[in-house]
């Protein structure tokens, strides 16, 4: 039987796209261990609409 994970899909959306008041959403998906990291996490990602990096933070 299979044995059940700690692993999640976690959803990572841009601070400053949202901030700027552009349409659209620059997401990402990945996965996180709950266990290791039981915080939202916060991770440097490329937003192709601002066309640079910025910061990405977990959403529920």
């Amino acid at each position: 039987m299979a044995k059940k994970g700690n692993r999640v899909q976690v959803i990572l959306e841009c601070t400053e796209h949202r901030a700027s008041g552009k349409p659209g959403a620059s997401r990402y998906i990945t996965t996180k261990n709950k266990k290791n990291t039981p915080d939202r996490m916060e991770l440097k990602k490329y937003n192709p609409v601002l066309k640079k990096v910025t910061v990405h933070k977990e959403i529920k």
